[in-house]
C-alpha cells in the first residue's frame, strides 16, 4: 500500500506492506498535516514511522470513527487516573505518527481503544479535525473557563482556530489574535471578535513564540491564567516581572486524556457534530496521498492561506 515516510528531512511517499498484527483494521479516510510534523520535519527528527495522527477512517464493519492516536500501556499510575497522556512509556513510545506507524497510508492497525465512533453529522472526511479539537478541549477543560470569562486566544493557526471553537462553545464570545487573513477569516466565522484589547480573565497561547507569550502577559487581568497550548519548540522566554507583580496562572496542557469517565476525543466530536463550521473554516486544503509532497509544501505556507491541509488516501 501507499504511505508517507520520512527520509533523510524530508517526506516521500512509499510503498510498504500492509499492516499485520493485533488491532482494528481502518481504511484511512482523511489524515491533517499537523504542525508539529512541520516541526518534526525541519528539525531533522529521525521518525522511523508512518507519519500522520490526525486521522479518520472506517473500520472494517463499516464504521466511520476518529482515531485517538496514543496506545499508552493503560496500567501505570498515570494511565489508571485516565492521565494516559502522561503514560510512563513517554510521548515518544505512544503516539502514532512519531514512535508508532500513524495514518497516512491506505490502512492502519489500531488498538481498539483507540476507535473513536463518529456520530451522523461528522464526516470521515472532516473528522481528521477530532484530534487537535481534542487538544483545545483537554487544555480548556484543565484551565476552569466557564460562562462568563473574558478569554482571548492569541494564533490563528489550526490549534488557535479549535481553541476558538472550544470557548465559544462555553462562553459565548472569544477574542482572536491572529497573523494572516486566512486565519482571520476563519476565526470571524468560528464567531471570535478580531482584535484583542483590555484585560482577560484566560489568555491561551497557540502561536509559540516568545513574542506571543509577551503578547499573552500583558492582556492578562491580575490574576488571571496562562493557558500554554502551544509547542515551543526554540524554548520561551517569558516577561517574568510582569508574570510575578500580576501573579499570573501558568497552565501547560498536553495531548488529550480522560476527565471522568470522559475522553477529551469523545468531547471534540459533540462539539463537531454540533458545528459543522468547524470544519468547513479550518480545513482550507484536501489533496490525494499521491499529493503528499506538495501538500506539506502548502502546510507549511501559512502566509497563503493554508491553516489545515487534509490528506485523503
Amino acid at each position: 500500500m501507499k504511505a508517507v515516510r520520512c527520509e533523510h528531512g524530508k517526506v516521500k511517499l512509499v510503498e510498504v506492506e500492509r499492516p499485520k498484527g493485533e488491532g482494528v483494521r481502518v481504511k484511512v479516510a482523511s489524515v491533517g498535516i499537523c504542525g508539529s510534523d512541520l516541526h518534526l520535519l525541519t528539525a531533522g527528527f529521525p521518525i522511523q514511522s508512518i507519519l500522520g495522527h490526525e486521522i479518520a477512517g472506517v473500520t472494517e464493519n463499516g464504521t466511520p470513527v476518529a482515531i485517538e492516536p496514543i496506545a499508552p500501556c493503560g496500567h501505570c499510575a498515570y494511565c489508571a487516573k485516565g492521565q494516559y497522556n502522561l503514560c510512563e512509556l513517554g510521548s515518544f513510545a505512544t503516539t502514532m505518527g512519531v514512535g508508532r506507524d500513524g495514518g497516512m497510508a491506505e490502512e492502519m492497525l489500531v488498538p481498539e481503544r483507540c476507535l473513536v465512533p463518529l456520530p451522523a453529522g461528522v464526516s470521515t472526511a472532516d473528522a481528521c479535525l477530532v484530534e487537535p479539537l481534542a487538544v483545545a478541549i483537554h487544555g480548556i477543560i484543565n484551565a476552569g473557563i466557564r460562562a462568563g470569562d473574558r478569554v482571548a486566544v492569541i494564533g490563528g493557526g489550526s490549534i488557535g482556530q479549535c481553541a476558538v471553537a472550544a470557548v465559544m462553545d462555553i462562553t459565548g464570545r472569544v477574542s482572536l489574535s491572529a497573523r494572516h487573513d486566512s486565519q482571520k477569516a476563519a476565526g470571524e466565522r468560528l464567531g471570535a471578535k478580531l482584535g484583542v484589547e483590555g484585560a482577560y480573565d484566560i489568555v491561551i497561547d497557540c502561536a509559540g513564540t516568545s513574542a506571543a507569550l509577551a503578547e499573552a502577559v500583558g492582556l492578562c487581568r491580575p490574576g488571571g491564567t496562562l493557558l500554554l497550548l502551544a509547542t515551543y519548540w526554540d524554548g520561551l522566554t517569558l516577561p517574568s516581572f510582569e508574570v510575578t507583580t500580576k501573579e499570573l496562572k501558568i497552565l501547560s496542557s498536553a495531548s488529550y486524556a480522560r476527565h471522568g469517565m470522559v475522553r477529551d476525543v469523545d468531547v471534540a466530536v459533540s462539539l463537531m457534530a454540533r458545528n459543522p463550521t468547524i470544519a468547513e473554516a479550518i480545513i482550507t486544503h484536501r489533496m490525494p496521498l499521491d499529493s503528499a509532497v506538495e501538500a506539506f509544501a502548502i502546510a507549511g505556507d501559512r502566509a497563503h492561506g493554508a491553516i489545515k491541509v487534509a490528506l485523503e488516501p
